[in-house]
């Protein structure tokens, strides 16, 4: 495919959110905002998009930042890289969904300067962090010029390429409560190929098992690249709470996750059939995962 150059534009370096909102609100549709880039600057080259305007987000320090506290769980700047994820040592030992999620994510020069608020703003249906976010039941923060408003990310997806962030808003921070007692989760991705590739089909779990750890208490699954949005299989989380985790039921559960995904329409990276049936295997193996990794 022939890339051309990237067209001319106008380049804005906004200290702080307020005067990237000012910006937003002053170039309408003729601006756009960047932080990576690893996306928007492919589509400009393709002349997908053509803004003449570009609002750059990395000198807004409150955007920015990993930390996490007892009381309030993990805050994630919308501007941390994938790479400062992939190297927190919080992630790595409370987040484990998420941890699987950017191990497996594009190539170690795109992880230095991809966000993950870029990856959740470009609202892909085989983004890799939405599916062990919606596990984890994670929520944004988006600010605009009525103020401030919080969204839950598995209501965030509208259709392929559309979020219900408006226009004249910003992704400011994720948040992700703190793993209770008894809990861990997984992710598992498949791709044509073992590394930089996108997800064909992307499940991840949090469970979460009681006292004694012999019934499941809780449950979340999310799935990515199987149906227009990143998605939330509740059906398939209900057939295993308050239930002993075992063979029988897990394949159970993840027929079930197969049937209710709303599978996308066939493209030449997968038919509709394979992703079904592989979202049927890869829930099952991520719910003995995450049951695995809280008892063993």
């Amino acid at each position: 495919m022939f890339i051309r150059r990237l067209p001319r534009f106008e380049y804005h370096t906004p200290a702080s959110v307020a005067e990237a909102l000012d910006l937003l609100g002053r170039f309408g549709d003729k601006g756009r905002m960047i932080a990576g880039g690893t996306d928007l600057l492919v589509d400009m080259k393709k002349r997908e998009v053509v803004p003449e305007h570009l609002i750059s987000l990395n000198g807004i320090a409150e955007l920015k930042g990993i930390a996490f506290s007892d009381n309030g769980g993990l805050r994630i700047g919308a501007l941390a890289t994938l790479g400062e994820i992939e190297r927190s040592s919080i992630v790595r030992e409370m987040y484990p969904p998420l941890r699987d999620a950017v191990d497996v994510m594009a190539s170690t020069q795109i992880r230095t300067l991809a966000t993950i608020g870029g990856n959740l703003c470009s609202a892909l249906p085989s983004a890799d962090t939405a599916p062990p976010l919606i596990a984890l039941g994670a929520s944004l923060k988006l600010i605009g010029p009525q103020g401030d408003r919080w969204v839950a990310v598995e209501d965030f997806f509208v259709a392929p390429k559309q979020s219900v962030c408006h226009a004249d808003e910003i992704l400011a921070e994720i948040h992700v409560p703190k793993p209770v007692a008894n809990s861990s989760g997984g992710y598992l991705k498949l791709m044509r190929r073992h590394a930089m590739d996108l997800a064909l089909v992307g499940v991840a779990v949090c469970l979460t098992l009681d006292g004694d750890r012999r019934l499941c208490k809780g449950a979340r699954i999310g799935l990515g690249s199987v149906a227009p949005t990143p998605v939330r299989v509740t059906d398939a989380e209900r057939v295993l709470v308050d239930q002993e985790i075992t063979e029988v039921l897990v394949r159970e559960a993840a027929a079930i996750a197969s049937r209710e995904c709303r599978s996308r329409r066939e493209s030449i990276r997968a038919s509709q059939e394979y992703r079904r049936m592989m979202v049927e295997v890869l829930t099952k193996r991520a719910i003995l995962e995450a049951h695995r990794r809280i008892v063993g």
